[in-house]
């Protein structure tokens, strides 16, 4: 069975998702993309597909997780630690060799994001039995906690970054093909069926956490031209304080949190950390967005 992107994929001149300047952090900028960007190069003449790179970082995951459940040897929470870092080269390789080879479609971003969170949920089995002889049942309720927390976190932060892209510079995704009504996966079968409503189930959490995304949205879809890049331009403006939260919920400080709580002894406090600390930061981050959306609807829907 075969699968064709419904959704355009993103044009020549267009930056690739995340690689913008204000979206990237010291580590995205000069480590993690420039070796991504290598890796893709070397990648490029094998032949090897984008979405089989992207099944090799979800096993990265799985490594990192494997590793850090081995509290009998020494050197196994640096191999972990080392593997979750690794995730973050081979994670952005596969964009880039798709967009090398002229592959990049929404159906590989849904790939790309499914790697990452079944990678993810094994890590999170491996932290509770890692924490289970210390704490018993509680390691379980807690990492669930955190596993939850983790996926609406991200959510909101990597819908919100990819918003910003289609926005400010319109590049497609999920969320382009999900509001003109077109299937993301096309050729039916029941993978296609399944993935067509997760992805959708996906835009849709990001719908409920940002209501007044859509209509900001329909704005920039009526509009064209020089009114169009004024847009832009605004929404550009307005939005430097929203990357900076995007960025704190991100991958990156959460790859380098667990790896310090691992190396201190234990999975408790980056546990602990996702479950509670950044959940105040999402709900701050989820009010400031809002208030901010609302605000352009206003300013923006005045100027028609």
């Amino acid at each position: 069975m075969t699968t064709t992107p419904a959704v355009e994929a993103p044009r020549r001149g267009q930056p690739a998702a995340g690689r913008v300047p204000e979206l990237q952090d010291p580590l995205n900028r000069y480590v993690y993309h420039p070796l991504a960007a290598r890796l893709a190069r070397l990648l490029q003449p094998t032949g090897l597909s984008p979405n089989t790179v992207s099944v090799m970082s979800g096993l990265l995951i799985c490594a990192a997780a494997a590793f850090y459940t081995r509290s009998d040897w020494a050197a196994a929470v640096w191999l972990g630690f080392a593997c979750h870092l690794a995730w973050h080269v081979v994670d952005g390789a596969d964009g880039d060799l798709a967009r090398l080879t002229g592959r990049a479609s929404a159906v590989g971003e849904f790939v790309d994001g499914a790697c990452d969170y079944l990678g993810h949920g094994v890590l999170y089995v491996a932290l509770a039995i890692v924490l289970d002889d210390a704490i018993g049942v509680w390691a379980w309720l807690l990492s669930t906690a955190a596993a939850l927390s983790r996926v609406v976190q991200s959510n909101h932060a990597e819908t919100q970054r990819r918003s910003f892209l289609w926005r400010v510079y319109g590049v497609p995704w999920l969320k382009t093909a999900e509001s003109d009504g077109r299937p993301v996966f096309a050729g039916g079968g029941w993978f296609s069926r399944a993935s067509e409503r997760v992805a959708r189930g996906y835009v849709a959490l990001a719908g409920w956490l940002s209501p007044a995304s859509a209509a900001l949205d329909e704005l920039l879809e009526s509009a064209a031209g020089t009114r169009l890049a004024d847009m832009r331009r605004r929404v550009r403006e307005t939005a430097q304080r929203s990357i900076w939260l995007q960025k704190a919920l991100g991958a990156n400080p959460r790859t380098i949190l667990l790896g310090a709580s691992m190396l201190a002894g234990s999975p408790l406090w980056f546990l602990l950390t996702e479950a509670v600390a950044l959940n105040v930061l999402l709900a701050l981050s989820l009010a400031h967005h809002n208030k901010v959306e609302r605000r352009l609807v206003a300013e923006l829907g005045s100027t028609r």
